[in-house]
């Protein structure tokens, strides 16, 4: 039998070919369902999650002491128009039921309802003073992620430093943010004048409200990132690439943190919850303007429907987030779209 025999012929590979060509076909389909279905359930628990919010919000304002007027109206302005028009606004004269749907369209409206106290829409309020609160959350989240990344790439794999980041970390997370933010005052702009005291106007001003709001995130994700880093270089591919000639610093900066990413994805949900309640305290030590600022003076002066449309925002945006952050694994590891399945 001859060399040529034995070698398939181009018809022969033609036929192989489009064999081949369904079966392929069907993988991709395949891995297209497998991938829309975890998108679309992910999707589904945000919307459940979302409606639960929604739901404690309006349960809680049934359950609030005294009559839904009490709770809504605050006692200086309890007059007889005031309690009429609260009693049309929110369906109050209806049964639960009817009032329960009548929220929900509402909000999916945007409706968040009227401040009794600021007689302005409470969407108006909280869209007026979103900008600094985004501004101080993103700036704090840079901060801790820079600090953060400087922390874990010069540290890992290096014991004596190892040691040293981790007593920082931890005495840094053990810190409040108040007393921090009160620190930085009294250092930067009341003894060396370098940052100004209070306000929103520029740059300058955000500096220190942001490292203190991004110095109590910093222990965490540093501590994530370095295990990460540490496990990544222990793999067989640093020695290939070792011995191309890659610095070390490049190793690791280009290759062992792209590795040890995808923890830190998954913690951004947390960081944000993190930054929610750390951004509260730190606009009233730096009298900056913001969400904190409003729900605080809307707490204290029984402003109910900013409280709960501050509430409602921040489980909104949580949700958002965490999605988002779902979503994002799938694109990095694609395990995740199978349940961990190879």
């Amino acid at each position: 039998m001859t060399s040529a025999t034995l070698l398939p012929s181009a018809g022969d590979a033609g036929a192989v070919a489009r064999e081949a060509a369904p079966a392929a076909s069907g993988v991709r389909g395949r891995a297209w369902a497998t991938t829309l279905a975890a998108v679309g359930r992910r999707l589904v628990g945000a919307v459940v999650v979302l409606w639960a919010s929604v739901t404690v919000a309006f349960v809680a304002l049934q359950l609030a002491p005294g009559s839904a007027i009490d709770a809504l109206v605050p006692p200086t302005q309890r007059t007889p128009e005031a309690v009429a028009a609260v009693t049309a606004e929110w369906g109050l004269d209806r049964p639960v039921v009817q009032q329960y749907v009548d929220y929900l369209t509402r909000l999916l409206h945007g409706d968040l309802g009227t401040s009794y106290q600021l007689h302005r829409p409470v969407t108006d309020v909280i869209v007026s003073e979103l900008g600094p609160t985004l501004q101080l959350a993103a700036a704090g989240l840079a901060v801790a992620l820079v600090l953060a990344v400087l922390l874990a790439v010069s540290t890992a794999g290096r014991p004596w430093a190892s040691r040293i980041a981790n007593g920082v970390e931890l005495t840094v997370v053990s810190v409040p943010e108040f007393w921090l933010g009160i620190v930085l005052l009294f250092v930067f702009s009341f003894s060396l004048g370098w940052f100004p005291v209070a306000g929103a106007n520029g740059l300058a001003s955000l500096v220190l409200p942001a490292t203190a709001l991004g110095l109590g995130l910093v222990g965490l994700v540093s501590q994530v990132l370095r295990e990460g880093v540490e496990r990544s270089l222990e793999q067989p591919y640093t020695l290939s690439v070792r011995a191309r000639g890659v610095s070390e610093t490049a190793l690791r900066v280009r290759h062992s943190l792209r590795h040890a990413s995808l923890p830190v994805v998954t913690l951004l949900g947390w960081l944000v919850g993190g930054l929610l309640g750390g951004v509260i305290i730190v606009e009233q030590v730096f009298g900056r303007p913001g969400i904190g600022v409003v729900a605080l003076q809307a707490a204290q002066g029984r402003d109910l429907p900013v409280v709960l449309g501050v509430a409602l925002l921040s489980a909104l945006v949580y949700v958002v987030v965490n999605t988002a952050v779902d979503l994002l694994a799938l694109v990095i590891d694609p395990r995740l779209r199978t349940g961990g399945r190879a």
